[in-house]
């Protein structure tokens, strides 16, 4: 009993680890991001290189929830698409988009830098268009929607700006 009792420090100290090495995968979700905090750009030309990335949201609970997403760029501000199963407002159902709805500050993982920003729904069709657009522009995907409707699922845009 003794030298089980000696391990648990040991086994939490790599439980620990192992959490924050929890990255998300495709479409698994993951936790906490881990990269060298940069400042945020004067411009995100360079997220023009980087077909998928990471957003970290704060949970109620308190360990983090990151998603895998695709971004693009139109002038000062990025945007972050999130696909939904049928139409919906947001947040929906979507865990991640629940999270920005109660506390927008979230954390992108670019490469191997990591920014804070806060995140905000666009409502404005105007915005939104020019979102859109700039996916379509960036993505194979996203410009068989533009183009195609019928092909469109249902989403929404996040603008990823600034604290």
């Amino acid at each position: 009993m003794p030298r089980l009792r000696a391990l648990v420090p040991w086994l939490l100290l790599l439980s620990l680890g192992l959490c924050a090495a929890c990255e998300p995968v495709d479409r698994r979700p993951g936790t906490w991001l881990s990269g060298e905090l940069a400042a945020t750009p004067a411009s995100w030309d360079f997220t023009e290189d980087h077909q998928e990335i990471f957003v970290e949201t704060t949970t109620w609970y308190g360990v983090p929830h990151s998603v895998t997403t695709v971004v693009a760029a139109r002038g000062d501000t990025l945007y972050v698409p999130s696909i939904y199963d049928q139409p919906a407002d947001f947040p929906g159902s979507k865990r991640w988009n629940k999270n920005i709805a109660s506390d927008p500050a979230v954390r992108l993982k670019i490469g191997d830098s990591i920014y804070e920003l806060r995140a905000r729904p666009v409502t404005d069709e105007g915005e939104f268009q020019n979102g859109f657009a700039a996916l379509a522009g960036k993505y194979d995907f996203w410009k068989q929607g533009l183009e195609d409707p019928e092909r469109r699922p249902p989403f929404v845009i996040i603008a990823m700006e600034p604290r």
